[in-house]
């Protein structure tokens, strides 16, 4: 599933963001839909701080 993701980003441009252990952690414990649980709060808010820079890098 991980490596479909990664190429249909790459085919469309869209950068690539890896933490594995985070990435792990979040398809064990939540349903698609589900919501962050809290001690995963800051890891998620550095990945989406990550990707808003590049997005304003990008423009």
């Amino acid at each position: 599933m991980a490596q479909k993701i990664k190429e249909l980003a790459r085919k469309h441009s869209v950068p690539i963001v890896e933490n594995k252990p985070l990435a792990r952690t979040l398809f064990k414990t939540i349903d698609i839909g589900g919501f962050i649980p809290r001690e995963l709060y800051k890891a998620v808010a550095e990945v989406l701080a990550y990707v808003y820079r590049l997005k304003g890098i990008r423009k």
